[in-house]
């Protein structure tokens, strides 16, 4: 799958505060069509965050059906992950949606492609869009560094990543769950 543009998530675990957000740019080609979207969902009573990079059309789409996924496996994070990327992959319509979605809840964070793909990332940080490998980097630095909780870790790792990705503005949108 092509490096998904258009915006930067990131979610942090730290102790028991998982954290994520999202950027509000809305781009088209190398248009700016919006500043202020809302890239981030509480999913599951609130025991779930998801974000998505990608088509906004196609993301809504998946955060549909994962949302469905998840009460069906009753808030199984993994389980209804794979569930979701299975689908994606073989239905006839959904394997041309262009996105990908980082979920998390306290003990977890994945990341989802349509390509089948569920990743577990090994330090507890998932980063995903065309931002995502600049809020990484700047995410593990300020883990490994600072006495930063998740939610300020993940607020000023987007913004140094709004400051390189040109697809990534500063209006952000920083989630907690604890």
């Amino acid at each position: 799958m092509d490096i998904i543009k258009a915006t930067t998530i990131l979610g942090v675990k730290k102790g028991k505060s998982m954290a994520m957000g999202g950027d509000g740019q809305v781009t088209m080609g190398d248009t700016v069509m919006k500043e202020k979207a809302k890239k981030i969902r509480r999913l599951h009573d609130d025991t779930i965050l998801a974000g998505f990079a990608g088509s906004a059309a196609d993301a809504f789409t998946l955060f549909e059906k994962y949302e469905k996924t998840l009460e069906q496996f009753h808030g199984n994070l993994y389980r209804a992950a794979v569930e979701l990327a299975k689908e994606w992959r073989t239905d006839k319509y959904l394997r041309h949606l262009e996105a990908l979605l980082a979920v998390a809840d306290q003990k977890s964070m994945l990341i989802i492609s349509g390509t089948g793909d569920v990743i577990q990332p090994d330090d507890n940080i998932v980063a995903i869009g065309s931002g995502g490998p600049y809020a990484l980097a700047a995410a593990r630095a300020l883990v490994k560094n600072t006495n930063m909780t998740a939610a300020q870790i993940v607020q000023e790792a987007l913004q140094i990543a709004a400051g390189i990705c040109i697809y990534t503005n500063n209006h952000l949108v920083v989630e907690e769950i604890e």
